[in-house]
């Protein structure tokens, strides 16, 4: 009875001693902090959510204003900002190399911004729509006066050197073109004209001539097969 009561005691879990009384202590208590910074996180971004849906809606009614530009936030308010421009339907852009200097621009979507107007964003400079129109017209009228020069100034393409004096060793001094009219028929290696190879005879004369020529070889052949005939060998018969 001793030993299974001692058996039964030993499996037993030893109460906590002062130092792990004190780490659970520590450990709840951090937990506790831990999730009431989350709730507190919490808390913020949906009061930031509702200013900026009050700043929003008000941008929209009001009918002066094209774009609102804002003052640099961090990341996480940057991206509720563009979730809350995109269910008005409205347009937002982030600007700013360092992150520190982020800040988000708005624009209605009838004012949408255009790419010069961006870029000059973009690079930190501020946009001045009068002194846009007057650069685009100043670079119209120089591209203008650019064509314009080089259409008088146009002449005509000509070679720096003439072919026929470059390759002399390999052509002759004349063009093979202009020796071509020059050339004479060989008649020692057949070179007949075209002109003379031409038949001028009319169909029934050439006709004739194929007709004769048939009977003269109808003759030749006649007159082989007769001497052919009376041609008869005599063979010698010993005993």
């Amino acid at each position: 009875m001793a030993d299974l009561l001692g058996s039964i005691l030993s499996s037993m879990e030893k109460p906590p001693t002062v130092g792990d009384k004190e780490s659970r202590r520590k450990a709840r208590e951090q937990a506790a902090r831990m999730k009431k910074m989350q709730e507190d996180e919490k808390k913020k971004k949906a009061e930031f959510r509702k200013k900026m849906e009050k700043e929003v809606s008000d941008f929209i009614q009001d009918s002066v204003i094209q774009k609102k530009k804002y003052e640099p936030m961090g990341k996480i308010e940057r991206s509720i900002l563009h979730d809350v421009a995109e269910v008005a339907g409205l347009t937002s852009f982030s600007f700013g190399e360092d992150e520190e200097s982020r800040y988000v621009m708005l624009f209605k979507k009838e004012f949408a911004p255009s790419d010069e107007e961006l870029d000059a964003y973009r690079k930190g400079e501020e946009w001045n729509p009068q002194k846009a129109e007057e650069k685009r017209r100043l670079k119209e009228l120089a591209a203008l006066e650019e064509e314009s020069v080089s259409r008088t100034e146009k002449r005509p393409v000509s070679p720096s050197s003439n072919y026929r004096d470059k390759y002399s060793h390999l052509i002759g001094t004349s063009a093979a073109k202009d020796a071509a009219h020059t050339l004479e028929a060989n008649r020692a290696y057949g070179c007949v004209p075209v002109a003379n190879k031409r038949d001028t005879r009319s169909i029934e004369e050439a006709m004739n001539a194929i007709r004769a020529k048939k009977r003269q070889k109808k003759d030749d052949d006649t007159e082989a097969g007769s001497s052919n005939a009376s041609f008869h060998p005599v063979m010698e018969l010993r005993p």
